[in-house]
């Protein structure tokens, strides 16, 4: 015991090493009719590779549409700009397209409102955007956010500029009930970027959208969304290897019709790579576009059409009538539609496609994550040359159980990262389960570049984690179960809810149901349950229990009345007090081992137990396992047991020692942790694109709520059968 807790407390302090970047400076173009991507660039004094490098949607040698928001890195035209140290004011740049910028005659002050953009705030002052980035350099680099201070010129009149966003060419749009970012940037034919770009206070780190909530839009040419005409036609440059026969298929058309289009087809001797050709585009309703209609996909760089139809389980015919820009070519970010059935190689979540893939083949050897572990050993309390009063502490203090079990895991699961190639920079506190301790803590400590903080376990120190960890938007890992009230999106409650478990039950029984009799016996204290029960099968049967002052219980009479001996009898037990919970399940084994047709020697009566919410009442010594074995006792789980595998022996191998559930527990969180920041050293950033996760003992499926942090959704349905304890699989 002495050698397991020195092991487990020791302290894995590492250098943290600063470095610098400089920043680059940006500005943004709304591309005019007839304007090319050499236009542009040379416009701006950059290169078209800059360009394009900047805008990953937009390929070499496509036609660039109109009031696509280009992102325009700026060099030696913005590193000019000079601040007068006297009288605070840029130096202007003078080239022959560029006059010099009109002098104010003073700066207002402004603070930035939520939900303010850039382009609303320089009409307000009735300047242009590039004028208040003129005088906040910052805006070359960074987004507008809330609570920034700006400076606004004042002129004594407003010189037009060039490059200001036309107002006539920009709607508002206002987000209806169900609608996405997906759908609604599919719905204008833009990039996620390009919406991003136009609306900047829309967050970075979720796809959260308010109903009603106002978006600056780009109009379709010349009409509005709901009126704008079908073109005749679209512009397509032929490949290398396209064939007529190959193009008809792709594009729902006939061999007729292209060469009626395309006469320099026949002339000279058929399709040419690099030729560009017309091809009829066909006029398709597609009807309201919201989640209850589709999923929506957003395509990844290198995609292919061969790679993308195989993924999405769908021909590129099929596709291509969802989407008719993908006539205009397969470009990354555009955002495709896919029916709301569509099954593939895939999984969904919020209505996003997410790409499945193996993390442990997309580590990045150059990632190093820094993690922070918070947890209340109270190590000054223990006297480590006392074995007896050791054990006896551990086996009396539930957060001394819960906190060693969490670091012993994650110490294996670093140790686990390690073999792989990456370097993990890890640091331990002892907060003592005490909130002033944690302060006293981030007050040393520099949250600069960690890339997460896991626990403290106790809710007051975990709030005030958060809030100074939300500073530095550094993400906090909940490991236990812990309230959701914190209304910061930078918490991971890693334990699923038991709002999600109870959902994920009652889900599991409305597609498993048939003839079954269903029965509900509640106490007063789980009567919401009981009503979310009867919500969702109506039919079910109520139990009255009896809850007296001293005795609890229910009556065996009329218990008997409302089984069935046709069909099986399916009993959902909710209750938090054990001795309820022990006298049911005598109860209701007793009526199966009693209840046989004595001629067949069968059961007359066959009872199946269920609860939506396994409390710790559940566990209480006095309940029969073997009982609960009998009636195949079935509830939800935020795990599933352990067999013998590769973390169990590596942990016995370091502790000797047998893990219990909270060792897995703070393997499984750490290593899903440990593998997202190798893949990518930013948790928000890894949240969005990847899927659900399982590992020893626990899976993880992080979404982002509305008004909060990032909640796991996974769960397991286990049954005890013939005394073990195994997961159902749907």
């Amino acid at each position: 015991m002495n050698h397991f807790l020195k092991n487990i407390v020791v302290l894995l302090l590492f250098t943290i090493i600063g470095c610098k970047a400089t920043a680059q400076k940006f500005t943004t173009h709304a591309v005019k009719k007839g304007e090319t991507l050499e236009s542009i660039a040379k416009q701006y004094k950059v290169t078209p590779y800059n360009i394009l490098n900047y805008n990953k949607e937009i390929k070499q040698g496509d036609d660039i549409k109109p009031n696509t928001i280009l992102v325009i890195p700026v060099g030696a035209k913005v590193s000019e700009i000079k601040i007068d140290s006297v009288e605070d004011k840029p130096a202007p740049v003078i080239n022959d397209k560029n006059p010099v910028p009109e002098e104010p005659i003073g700066f207002t002050n402004h603070r930035v409102r939520k939900r303010e953009t850039l382009y609303g705030i320089s009409q307000r002052y009735h300047i242009t955007e590039n004028d208040i980035k003129r005088y906040n350099l910052e805006l070359y680099s960074s987004l507008l956010k809330k609570g920034m201070k700006l400076k606004i010129p004042k002129y004594r009149r407003v010189k037009p500029d060039e490059n200001a966003i036309n107002e006539e060419d920009f709607e508002t749009y206002i987000v209806a009930p169900k609608e996405t970012r997906w759908s609604i940037a599919h719905k204008y034919g833009i990039t996620i970027d390009s919406m991003l770009v136009l609306n900047p206070d829309l967050s970075k780190t979720t796809n959260y959208l308010a109903i009603g909530q106002e978006l600056i839009m780009p109009k379709p040419l010349g009409s509005t969304i709901e009126d704008q005409e079908t073109q005749l036609y679209v512009s397509y440059t032929v490949p290398k290897g396209m064939g007529i026969f190959r193009l008809t298929q792709d594009y729902d058309v006939t061999a007729k019709e292209i060469m009626d289009l395309n006469p320099e087809i026949a002339e000279q001797g058929g399709l040419k790579e690099g030729m560009v050709i017309r091809i009829p585009e066909r006029k398709t309703d597609p009807g309201e576009v919201n989640t209850d209609n589709f999923i929506f996909y957003e395509v990844k760089p290198k995609q292919t059409k061969f790679s993308l139809t195989r993924k999405l389980g769908i021909s590129y015919k099929d596709l291509l009538e969802l989407n008719p820009d993908l006539r205009e070519g397969l470009k990354a970010g555009m955002v495709l539609k896919l029916p709301i059935d569509q099954t593939g190689d895939f999984e969904v979540r919020n209505s996003l496609v997410l790409d499945k893939f193996n993390l442990l083949d997309s580590i990045n050897p150059i990632n190093r994550p820094k993690l922070v572990f918070m947890f209340p050993f109270r190590l000054n309390r223990l006297n480590l040359n006392d074995k007896e009063l050791v054990k006896e502490t551990i086996d009396n203090r539930n957060y001394l159980k819960y906190s060693l079990g969490l670091y012993s895991g994650a110490l294996v699961a670093v140790d686990s990262i390690a073999k792989l190639g990456i370097s993990v920079d890890v640091k331990t506190y002892d907060n003592q389960q005490d909130q002033l301790k944690t302060k006293e803590i981030l007050m040393r400590e520099d949250l600069t570049g960690v890339s997460a903080i896991v626990g403290p376990l106790d809710l007051p120190s975990l709030k005030e984690v958060a809030v100074q960890a939300s500073q530095y938007q550094v993400p906090v890992i909940a490991p236990i179960p812990a309230n959701s009230d914190l209304s910061l999106g930078n918490v991971y409650f890693s334990y699923t809810a038991d709002e999600v478990l109870r959902e994920r039950m009652l889900k599991y029984v409305e597609e498993k149901v048939t003839e079954e009799n269903l029965i509900i016996i509640a106490d007063e204290k789980s009567k919401a349950a009981k009503e979310m029960i009867l919500s969702r099968f109506p039919e079910a049967k109520i139990l009255e229990v009896k809850e007296e002052e001293k005795n609890i219980g229910i009556n065996r009479e009329k218990l008997a009345t409302l089984l069935s001996e046709e069909f099986e009898n399916w009993v959902f037990v909710e209750a938090k007090n054990f001795k309820l919970i022990s006298s049911v399940v005598s109860i209701l084994n007793a009526f199966e081992d009693a209840l046989l047709d004595p001629e067949t020697s069968t059961e007359k009566v066959q009872v199946r137990m269920f609860t939506t919410n396994k409390n710790k009442a559940f566990d209480n010594d006095i309940i029969s396992s073997t009982h609960l074995s009998n009636l195949r006792f079935t509830y939800p789980s935020v795990y599933r047991e352990v067999g013998n595998n590769a973390f169990v022996e590596a942990y016995s191998k370091r502790f000797g020692d047998v893990p219990d559930r909270y060792a897995v527990r703070g393997f499984d969180v750490t290593y899903d942790l440990l593998l997202k920041l190798a893949y990518k050293n930013n948790l928000i950033d890894v949240s969005k694109i990847i899927g659900e996760t399982e590992y020893t003992g626990n899976k993880f499926s992080y979404e982002k709520d509305l008004t909060s942090g990032f909640f796991n959704q996974s769960s397991y349905i286990m049954a005890i059968e013939d005394l073990r304890v195994v997961e159902i699989k749907d």
